[in-house]
């Protein structure tokens, strides 16, 4: 059987694995969230950095594309006229560097060099184009080698004809793609097959990605341009950002350790075993035999309780009992052992005079509990047996209410005194509790001779000797 130390030992053990789970869960499950949230801010970061980006340029093409039909009729009007048309357009958009006119493939008329004759091919060797075209280049007139983003409107159907609007696309970079660590290490603007970085100028590639790097595009809905971003992925800085997260995290699982601990306090607790036994029924009651001396025939009973716990094995009263008294479930486990002999009183002689005794502690007397037990389970069943109440001196008598005991001899039920001079009863309460039997301990026995036998029979009590079970 299992000793008390060891089932509390289990218990304790028990407890703390559980709130030790609970506490490295609820770590892991804030962290886990922590990094999960720091990542999708991350990302957040670098979407709405693209996004800007993409809004930002768009918002500078589309006066652009508004702005043809003011500057495709000029095509038809020599340069000395167009000029000025050409000038107070190009000052109305701001971000425009230049505006040139094309006719048959030459660059008739600028905004800010008035009349020229160049082939725009020697110029920009895409154009003339057929099409709208949207071109990433460099400056090979004003401020040669700068960037610029040619935006190309065709007025013929060959498309020798047309308007070139070149957008100082150095500033606006500088402004829109520059990096904001840690988060985005370099960001570029892709038109065709030309890439603009920042910081280095028009590339026709774009760099390698380093170790734990990640690039992600954005492409206009409106224009044929791209924003790229590169940068950590959002979970390798969500990851470095942890460790910063670990104190909030550390303090949240131990009070959630703690919490579990007071939880656990009822429910993982040996008192929690007991109620749970009661409900499914895992007390079982045994029998020991009474016997005559003289006649050495059984005339009676003790009711035992004995607890087969499928989790734990068989655990002895001694380790039971106590925590039952300390945690006042002995009324609960005196209330099971007087509903199931009811239940089983068939296995018994039908005689009045066999007797079945069954423990009861003092502490069930009070306020007439064990009275209130007795009439809903023993008397309501009217049992032929001779009832006898084995109080037992683990609890003070004091407890006993006399008017009580009064009653239960009224209704036949007999007294017992359990183990009588190994607790807390003396010779005085022989008188006023007036049992019906002593059980006296050998020990008691074999220490005081034949006095107390003498003074039972005086007061007319019955006497059984006790051994062992």
């Amino acid at each position: 059987m299992q000793t008390a130390q060891r089932i509390i030992n289990h218990y304790r053990r028990n407890r703390f694995i559980v709130c030790t789970i609970c506490a490295l869960v609820t770590l892991i499950l804030t962290l886990s969230i922590r990094f999960i949230s720091e990542r999708n801010l991350n990302h957040h970061r670098t979407v709405a950095f693209a996004n800007h980006a993409v809004d930002a340029l768009d918002n500078v093409l589309h006066p652009l594309l508004v702005g043809r039909n003011i500057l495709l009729p000029l095509l038809e009007l020599p340069c000395a006229t167009a000029h000025l048309p050409l000038r107070k357009q190009a000052a109305r958009l701001q971000t425009i560097r230049s505006i040139g006119l094309v006719k048959e493939g030459i660059l008739y008329c600028s905004s800010i060099f008035g009349a020229r004759n160049t082939p725009i091919r020697q110029l920009q060797p895409d154009l003339p184009a057929a099409g709208d075209l949207l071109l990433l280049s460099t400056d090979h007139s004003l401020l040669k080698g700068s960037p610029i983003l040619i935006q190309w409107y065709p007025a013929s159907a060959d498309g020798q004809d047309g308007v070139m609007e070149i957008v100082n696309i150095g500033l606006l970079t500088t402004m829109l793609l520059e990096p904001q660590q840690p988060q985005i290490t370099s960001a570029s603007l892709t038109v065709g097959k030309r890439h603009l970085l920042y910081g280095r100028g028009v590339v026709d590639t774009l760099p390698e990605l380093k170790k734990d790097e990640e690039r992600y595009q954005l492409s206009s809905r409106h224009f044929p341009f791209t924003i790229s971003v590169s940068g950590p992925s959002a979970g390798v800085l969500a990851f470095k950002h942890l460790p910063t997260q670990l104190p909030l995290a550390v303090l949240l699982s131990l009070l959630i350790g703690y919490i579990a601990w007071l939880a656990t306090a009822s429910r993982m607790s040996f008192s929690w075993e007991i109620n749970l036994a009661l409900a499914e029924r895992e007390f079982e009651l045994f029998c020991q035999p009474l016997l005559n001396a003289r006649t050495q025939q059984c005339t009676g009973v003790e009711i035992l309780l004995r607890w087969n716990n499928p989790r734990q094995g068989w655990i002895s009263p001694d380790v039971f009992i106590p925590i039952a008294e300390e945690h006042n479930l002995i009324a609960p486990l005196t209330r099971y052992v007087i509903a199931e002999t009811i239940r089983q009183r068939h296995y018994f002689p039908i005689n009045h005079q066999f007797h079945i005794g069954i423990n009861v502690a003092a502490s069930h007397f009070r306020h007439g509990v064990l009275l209130k037990d007795l009439n809903q389970y023993w008397f309501s069943a009217e049992p032929v047996q001779q009832l006898v109440l084995e109080l037992t001196e683990r609890d003070a008598l004091l407890d006993v209410d006399y008017r009580l005991m009064r009653e239960l001899h009224r209704k036949g039920v007999k007294l017992a005194i359990d183990d009588f001079g190994t607790g807390n009863s003396s010779l005085s309460w022989l008188e006023k509790l007036r049992p019906d039997i002593l059980k006296i301990d050998k020990s008691f026995t074999a220490a005081i001779g034949t006095i107390i036998i003498a003074l039972g029979q005086r007061l007319t009590i019955l006497l059984s000797r006790w051994g062992k079970d």
